[in-house]
């Protein structure tokens, strides 16, 4: 969601702007986590999670040429997670599988990933805030505004809710 809401914030332009020849763009990033992890999560129960057809140095060559695109790698790769996810069992988290050649757990695979998306999520809000043309909407808590959210947030009762529920429209949507 955070990742989508930066990108949303990005001009069309800076999604394939490089600030030097050895950073990467948002279109760079966005191609490299759909490589990951289709690589990942296909087959991953079975299969090693480097692919034979991956080929990574290609995710880092600017081969997305526009938004839609981006958008589309984006849901690919993470569609594919999610279905490999979904049909995990608490029986399979202990099941080793393998990434080039080593041996993880399940749960150590998830542990991997979740490391590994997160960093390059970093990266794409990083430059997207930096080429932002309008103002920033935060994605997380405006600065100066802490003591106003955390009163809200106290002023109710305890209860249970998924904390991306109050980013989320009524539709669902982000």
């Amino acid at each position: 969601m955070i990742g989508e809401q930066a990108i949303a914030q990005a001009s069309d332009a800076s999604l394939f702007e490089q600030s030097n020849p050895d950073c990467n763009s948002i279109a760079m990033i966005v191609q490299h986590m759909q490589g990951n992890m289709l690589s990942r999560w296909t087959d991953f129960m079975t299969t090693d999670g480097e692919k034979e057809w991956r080929n990574r140095d290609a995710e880092f060559e600017v081969v997305i040429s526009n938004r839609q695109d981006l958008l589309d790698a984006w849901d690919d790769g993470w569609n594919c997670v999610f279905s490999a996810i979904d049909s995990l069992t608490e029986s399979d988290l202990g099941t080793t599988i393998y990434i080039r050649n080593m041996g993880h757990t399940v749960i150590e695979a998830l542990h991997r990933q979740l490391a590994h998306y997160p960093y390059h999520i970093g990266q794409i809000v990083h430059i997207s805030k930096m080429a932002a043309d309008q103002p920033w909407q935060s994605l997380s808590i405006p600065k100066g505004n802490s003591v106003a959210y955390n009163t809200d947030k106290f002023s109710k009762p305890k209860h249970d809710e998924h904390f991306t529920s109050e980013f989320l429209k009524k539709d669902g949507s982000i």
